[in-house]
């Protein structure tokens, strides 16, 4: 499938060549999914603001921030397991990672995260063509009904919440980011960073924010052991490929998110496989989802993700097997790199006083929220984090949270 004048020559000068841009890409997609608060979307437009002046190729460039994209999938697990983990109490309503760290398990969650996103990758490549070909298929009629379709998995949320107190938290909250999205989501602020967006000061306060307060007056990191992972092999894999097709779902229809479709793999993967199972299909609807929104890009001509929009703005020709081949590439080094740094990440952060980078770490998402916004995104990001401790505070899911896009979606907004 090549672009009108792209020639793609395999010569050993140019496949070094290339595989140099995706280990650039890799290197950046490394340190932005090691820094807290930084949305993949964010970094993308980052990428795209400045892919343009970047000389080289288009192809190479657009290599490079897909190897970017997918490394941060991978890498972005790290910081959100290793920071915010609440006070042991405080379990109950923590995030599946955080609750295997205060478990001690926390080698494990990383390569159950790993192996998950991995998995995913090898799973999602060569299912990617007949998936994209079937979604086409029905893509109008989706568009046509997707306030139905939104609805629908809204009410499918609600209803898999475990008693009538988190149903209605759930449905607090969902009403509360709608709300909160309405008011904002079309707003263009002036900022500092031309690659601006509410999403950053929205996702920040909603899922960031509420986890920081509460590891504040945690007791921090508790001593990790054991790095095997405790999760039969056959039910490994079988989420970790639910995952994969579930990351089609989230590269296809507009407001679902990986945590929404992870909460549906886990219901329709037999099992139970718990916490466990819950990271290893996040992180591979996260990752897969990459995959599938290049090939809905191909397809449909639509950008789902921030990387993908970074690619529109540059004109980065759409030749698969070379992106195909940069995305396993990609993959390979993220998976090496979660499972070397994963563990170094886990041990500094567990040897310093933790209530202090809990608070630093709260700082530095509303230095991101300035950046990204300007003075109004502080403003959001305060508001935000208020919404997103409803939740905890009911003891529902944080998944609700995602009203904030779901629910102008739903009200064509």
């Amino acid at each position: 499938m090549a672009a009108p004048g792209v020639e793609v020559v395999a010569d050993p000068t140019t496949t070094l060549q290339l595989l140099g841009w995706i280990l650039g890409g890799a290197a950046l997609g490394s340190l932005s999914g090691l820094i807290p608060g930084l949305h993949a979307n964010n970094f993308a437009l980052l990428l795209a603001g400045v892919a343009g002046s970047v000389p080289g190729p288009p192809l190479f460039v657009g290599c490079a921030m897909l190897a970017a994209g997918v490394v941060h999938t991978f890498l972005n697990a790290v910081p959100a397991m290793a920071l915010g983990v609440p006070d042991a109490e405080m379990a109950v309503t923590a995030l599946p990672g955080h609750r295997m760290v205060l478990d001690g398990r926390g080698y494990e969650a990383i390569r159950l995260s790993a192996v998950g996103s991995l998995l995913a990758v090898l799973a999602a490549v060569p299912l990617a063509v007949p998936i994209t070909w079937a979604v086409t298929a029905v893509y109008p009629t989706v568009r046509a009904n997707l306030p139905l379709i939104l609805a629908t998995v809204v009410v499918a949320l609600l209803a898999s919440e475990h008693d009538w107190t988190a149903r209605l938290g759930g449905a607090l909250s969902f009403g509360l980011a709608t709300v909160l999205g309405m008011l904002t989501l079309d707003v263009s602020p002036e900022s500092p960073l031309e690659a601006g967006g509410m999403l950053a000061p929205l996702f920040a306060g909603l899922f960031g924010a509420p986890v920081l307060i509460d590891a504040i007056f945690g007791s921090g990191i508790p001593p990790q052991r054991g790095e095997g992972i405790r999760l039969s092999r056959p039910l490994l894999v079988g989420t970790a490929i639910a995952g994969a097709l579930a990351g089609a779902v989230v590269g296809y229809i507009p407001g679902i998110s990986a945590a929404i479709a992870a909460v549906a793999v886990l219901v329709l993967v037999p099992g139970g496989s718990g916490d466990r199972g819950y990271i290893v299909a996040t992180s591979g609807v996260d990752t897969a989802n990459t995959i599938f929104a290049l090939f809905a890009l191909v397809a449909i001509g639509q950008p789902r993700t921030g990387v993908m929009v970074a690619f529109d703005d540059a004109g980065v020709p759409l030749e698969l097997p070379v992106l195909v081949g940069g995305v396993l590439v990609a993959g390979a080094i993220g998976f090496a790199l979660v499972i070397l740094v994963g563990d170094a990440y886990l041990e500094l952060v567990g040897h310093v006083t933790y209530w202090k980078i809990s608070a630093v770490v709260l700082g530095l998402l509303g230095v991101l929220s300035y950046l990204f916004t300007g003075p109004l995104g502080i403003v959001v990001f305060a508001a935000a984090a208020a919404v997103g401790m409803v939740p905890v505070r009911l003891r529902a899911r944080r998944v609700h949270l995602m009203g904030v896009l779901i629910g102008p979606l739903m009200l064509g907004l």
